[in-house]
């Protein structure tokens, strides 16, 4: 039978990869993830948007889980997902 001492040292080292793990993967990620929700939610009409895909783009209309973006000198409108934008590039006030 082993002797106690020698599990504690053994379960020890793998607690503590456990512990900074946690510290440095898992909560910058949440940060992260609450940072690209509230810009997702606060996204309105008139906003400058980069794609994933790296289009760029003005936002015309917004319906639940999606938008639509218009883009280049044609004004090409095409439809995506809000999880589709990677970055709000410029805030245009909607004119009144």
């Amino acid at each position: 039978m082993p002797q106690q001492g020698s599990i504690i040292a053994l379960v020890l080292p793998f607690i503590f990869v456990m512990a900074l793990f946690y510290i440095f993967i898992s909560i910058p990620e949440k940060k992260r993830k609450k940072q690209y929700n509230a810009m997702i939610e606060g996204l309105r009409i008139n906003d400058e948007v980069m794609t994933r895909g790296g289009i760029v783009g003005k936002i015309t209309k917004i319906k639940d889980d999606f938008i639509i973006i218009e883009s280049g000198p044609d004004k090409v409108k095409f439809k995506l997902k809000k999880n589709g934008i990677a970055a709000v590039t410029s805030v245009i006030e909607e004119k009144k």
